[in-house]
């Protein structure tokens, strides 16, 4: 039995065995697993009892130094609001648009650094712009911050980016428009995130310029996180 145990063929799990597969044949799995995790989490939102968006929404009031819980800046990306369908459906059919064309571009590891920067610009900026008091839920940081590193990738490498540039110009007006609770902020940090990592992204793209890439990177994280303690180093509203 031992030796039959020892010359069987190992199987396993179906999904790893696609997961692997899939990222064989370069498809882009970084972006399809954010797309799952969302939609996993949106289904949760929708169970009563669990409060799962009260957890994990993001306001000011969680970067108090009383209140702080600021794993809620990433969180907050991962939910969106369960009285419109078509808030999660929107973001994550953009998602699925540039996040294949840029994890593609860009590598899995720089794609999902773009989306998790990009979406804690938004939430910096939702802090240092918006009411304190007020929650914000959604990926729209972030899908801002790919349209952004896009814009610049495509213009500096050469390519017309002009449709899209119109097409964040109209979603960065609707974000302003009265009755639409559209945390506008939040597309406006992501956005500013996105192109500045997009540059970087273009501007290091030589395989000798990788360490300035990622110190580049890392001060941007920093930046990002000394801002985020807005009521700790201006403790006044």
């Amino acid at each position: 039995m031992r030796e039959q145990r020892a010359s069987a063929p190992r199987t396993k799990p179906a999904v790893l065995t696609r997961v692997r597969s899939a990222a064989g044949r370069g498809a882009p799995v970084v972006t399809y697993s954010i797309i799952g995790i969302t939609l996993a989490v949106y289904l949760l939102q929708l169970i009563p009892g669990l409060a799962l968006t009260d957890r994990l929404l993001y306001a000011g009031v969680y970067s108090l130094p009383f209140n702080f819980e600021p794993w809620r800046m990433i969180t907050s990306m991962f939910v969106h609001s369960t009285a419109l369908i078509f808030h999660v459906a929107l973001n994550m059919y953009t998602l699925w648009i540039f996040g294949q064309l840029l994890e593609n571009v860009l590598g899995r590891w720089r794609f999902l650094a773009l989306y998790l920067i990009s979406g804690l610009a938004g939430s910096v900026a939702v802090l240092w712009l918006s009411d304190p008091r007020t929650g914000v839920v959604g990926a729209s940081g972030a899908i801002f911050g790919l349209m952004g590193a896009f814009l610049v990738i495509q213009r500096r490498l050469g390519g017309n980016a002009t449709q899209l540039l119109i097409l964040v110009g109209i979603n960065l007006v609707i974000g302003f428009v009265p009755g639409f609770n559209i945390a506008w902020q939040a597309h406006l940090g992501g956005l500013v995130a996105g192109a500045l990592i997009g540059l970087i992204f273009v501007e290091t793209r030589k395989r000798d310029q990788r360490t300035l890439q990622v110190v580049l990177l890392a001060a941007l994280v920093v930046l990002l996180l000394i801002l985020s303690l807005r009521f700790f180093i201006f403790p006044v509203f």
